[in-house]
């Protein structure tokens, strides 16, 4: 059997009697790049979370290099990153002070130079060390985008990433996504635009009971 990255059978989710998706199925292997489009309530988020290990209002099977998820829940998990709709940020903290929380939870410690070498590539040398309730949403935003370069993953897992970023952020963002997947990395992500990236793109459509 050839070894797949993530692999999606069957899944079925509902909220409030109403059914988001049913017998959704995808897979995912290094260097993949997924679009999940679709209207407001279509379920995009749901699934982030479902997938993210936030969720477990499914059905259906979900394998990590064609094992169940239940028997190596612990080792998928070390092994993506999950960046919510939301900023994901602590406001009283700093962009440092951040980082480092979100670093040592994944028990990497003593990486003050990675972190600031990540807040400078998002573009935000200078801000390190103030509060984030005084930076703007789209730095607040970057702030979390940050995790992407200090702490390593395979899978990136991102929920609308462009919220709050000006355009030229948004091509940034795009080409982070391109170079991750380039170097074997496979992105599942939610947004409402257009991609432009330099590498195949799958779409998944939901829709109403899709």
């Amino acid at each position: 059997m050839a070894d797949t990255g993530l692999e999606v059978r069957q899944l079925y989710s509902e909220r409030d009697d109403r059914v988001l998706f049913g017998d959704l199925c995808f897979t995912l292997n290094a260097g993949d790049v997924l679009q999940i489009a679709g209207p407001n309530g279509s379920g995009k988020t749901s699934l982030l979370r479902i997938l993210a290990g936030l969720s477990s209002r499914y059905q259906g099977d979900i394998l990590w290099h064609n094992n169940s998820l239940n028997q190596q829940r612990a080792d998928y998990l070390q092994q993506l990153l999950y960046i919510g709709h939301g900023a994901g940020i602590k406001a009283g903290l700093s962009p440092l002070e951040n980082l480092r929380w979100s670093c040592a939870l994944r028990g990497l410690q003593n990486n003050d130079n990675q972190i600031r070498e990540a807040l400078l590539k998002v573009g935000l040398r200078g801000f390190e060390e103030q509060a984030c309730y005084s930076l703007s949403a789209g730095q607040q935003r970057r702030v979390n985008l940050a995790r992407l370069f200090c702490i390593p993953a395979q899978l990136w897992i991102l929920d609308e990433p462009f919220t709050a970023i000006d355009q030229r952020g948004v091509a940034e963002i795009e080409a982070w996504i391109s170079d991750f997947a380039d170097g074997g990395g496979t992105v599942l992500l939610t947004t409402h635009h257009r991609l432009g990236i330099s590498r195949p793109l799958r779409v998944i459509e939901l829709g109403e009971g899709s």
